[in-house]
């Protein structure tokens, strides 16, 4: 076949079957598939389903997760031997063109088809194989437009006007030139889809099935990838009518623990601690902290009844690559860290790491009122108390199996952390979606229902926005507090209008889902919302350390805030026309002119 920007390769499973509740996350799929000797049965569904998530799986599905999601964001910086990945370097330097290799977007294009591949052959299979439901077919179709969307959704973030299709492509006969489609269009088709498929997904599996919980398609999954698509299409009242779905959900799926679980803890009364929300805890003893960690990111991630109540989707690996048969996470293992190189190809920028000191009483990312330390300056990155070493600078989330942090009385909070992965056998899922995420997007949605005027009709309406809004974004602060009878941070009072409000919501996001992957994609919904790039542009600098005037010139532009297409596909594809804002990466292209 000749190289188009679809890899139409599809795999099969090496097994046939899946002997256990973990088989179909666990093997990965080896063989190309045979038209005329597949498609016949439920297996070659569940086959090439299997395959869908393996291809998200991929290292450079993940890394392009954490690139586009995160790297052109203050968040991040050089790490050790950046110099090794070229393309790295320079778009953290935002230094981007058309050659790039973190531009290459093959690898979502492939799972998508992956996906349509399903949704075109598997009702010929339940017509012609009895063992194959109706209400499972719909309930696969269901799984393969959520994970079409999610590909398509990181896409346009990224790019803004993508090509889009629903068609399968397995020949080269097929016309695959495809011009972009442009964003709205786009995210509008995405919540079509999602919205005539939502209810025949499943609900939850069984509870053998441990790892399928958070690791395949839930009607939770799709509620939260409709929460987000509403919230960037401006349709607040969808978003927030989407989160309450989840957030519900996750309550019943609390109270059903409490019920299964008859030992009585100290922190029993959790959902009442963090304002009704069923988020983990993140201190199971007094004066230890740390857990909220252990469950959601470390070593208790896997299986545990408390990391479902607030994990909504996650793709799943294993730190034992060779035992288990499922792949290590390669991306993180790279970019984060890992034992032998305790600092990735990446760490937290330098404005990041200098916001960390406990001395500094005006921070602009963690909060410090009355010494109630934010956990997660130990979580997010180094951090060994009173002072920090850039030697030592390095990120954890992800990268390091536990993270305990011990406050006794009025000391200091210190941190002991277990070691990191070891090379090349990183077990840490990779979190799409969670339950504090959603909550942060309500607490958006609702700040931007605030309507003008200041009559008492309109204040009193606003104000109850605001309210629920701040109960929102206090829940997920007071969470991370290190101390045992927690006492809010976050005054309401000083977040009396939209705009502080707003701030609030973007800087707890920050706090909360840093290295997730999120950072960059909530300054470019900002800056499409406002129709300016000033609050981007403003977080990009803080990271500069040369090149400002440059980078804030770049980044003035709203087309700049997006990725260009590749080299390749632009000359493969002749119907995409190139971002104006980036360089074709073609030496003519920086030829001067002359008259």
């Amino acid at each position: 076949m000749k190289r188009l920007y679809y890899n139409i390769v599809y795999a099969i499973c090496v097994i046939a079957g899946f002997s256990s509740c973990s088989d179909f996350l666990v093997i990965e799929p080896q063989n190309e598939i045979i038209f005329d000797k597949f498609w016949n049965e439920k297996a070659d569904v569940d086959a090439v389903i299997a395959g869908c998530y393996s291809g998200l799986q991929e290292e450079g599905v993940i890394k392009r997760m954490m690139v586009w999601g995160e790297f052109r964001s203050d968040n991040i910086g050089p790490g050790s031997n950046v110099q090794s990945d070229g393309n790295l370097e320079k778009l953290l330097k935002e230094n981007i063109d058309a050659k790039n290799s973190y531009t290459d977007w093959r690898d979502f294009y492939s799972v998508i088809n992956r996906c349509n591949t399903v949704i075109k052959y598997a009702p010929d299979v339940a017509a012609a194989d009895p063992a194959y439901t109706q209400s499972e077919l719909q309930a696969n179709i269901a799984e393969m437009v959520a994970l079409r969307s999610l590909c398509y959704f990181y896409l346009i973030r990224a790019f803004r006007d993508v090509p889009f299709s629903r068609e399968a492509y397995i020949d080269d006969d097929q016309k695959m030139d495809l011009p972009a489609t442009k964003f709205n269009a786009v995210l509008d088709s995405l919540i079509l889809d999602l919205e005539s498929v939502k209810n025949q997904a499943v609900k939850r599996y069984p509870e053998t099935k441990e790892l399928y919980q958070t690791g395949r398609v839930t009607q939770d999954f799709i509620h939260s990838l409709l929460c987000e698509l509403y919230l960037w299409k401006q349709d607040y009242q969808k978003c927030v009518q989407y989160a309450d779905l989840v957030i519900e959900s996750k309550k019943a799926i609390y109270e059903e623990n409490r019920q299964k679980h008859t030992t009585t803890t100290s922190n029993d009364n959790d959902i009442d601690r963090f304002n009704g929300f069923p988020l983990v805890s993140n201190s199971k003893q007094t004066n230890w902290y740390g857990d909220a960690y252990n469950t959601l990111f470390g070593r208790d991630n896997r299986n545990t009844d408390e990391a479902n109540q607030e994990i909504i989707f996650q793709l799943v690996f294993s730190d034992d690559p060779n035992g288990t048969g499922m792949i290590a996470n390669g991306a993180v293992n790279s970019f984060y860290g890992n034992q032998r190189s305790s600092t990735g190809l990446v760490a937290p920028s330098d404005f990041i790491y200098s916001q960390i000191e406990i001395a500094t009483k005006e921070r602009r990312v963690y909060n410090y009122k009355n010494k109630m330390l934010d956990a997660r300056i130990y979580i997010n990155q180094t951090y060994s108390g009173s002072s920090s070493s850039n030697s030592n600078k390095a990120i954890h989330k992800y990268t390091t199996r536990t993270i305990d942090i011990s406050a006794s009385g009025g000391t200091t909070p210190e941190a002991s952390y277990d070691s990191k992965y070891t090379e090349n056998q990183n077990g840490s899922n990779w979190i799409i979606y969670r339950l504090s995420d959603i909550m942060l997007m309500k607490a958006e949605a609702l700040t931007q229902m605030i309507q003008e005027g200041d009559n008492t009709e309109a204040s009193d309406y606003n104000r109850s926005l605001l309210d629920r809004a701040f109960t929102l974004v206090n829940a997920v602060n007071k969470r991370s507090i290190c101390q045992t009878l927690l006492q809010d941070t976050l005054v309401r009072s000083e977040f009396s209008n939209k705009g502080d409000m707003e701030d609030l919501i973007l800087q707890e996001r920050q706090r909360e889902l840093m290295f997730e992957g999120k950072r960059w994609f909530d300054l470019v919904r900002v800056s499409q919302r406002n129709g300016n790039t000033t609050i981007l542009k403003n977080a990009a600098l803080q990271k500069a350390t040369t090149g400002s005037g440059l980078i804030s010139n770049h980044l003035s532009k709203m087309d700049a805030i997006y990725w260009p297409y590749n080299l390749d596909e632009i000359t493969v594809n002749k119907n995409l026309v190139q971002n104006p804002a980036f360089s074709s990466g073609e030496d003519e292209s920086y030829k001067k002119t002359t008259k």
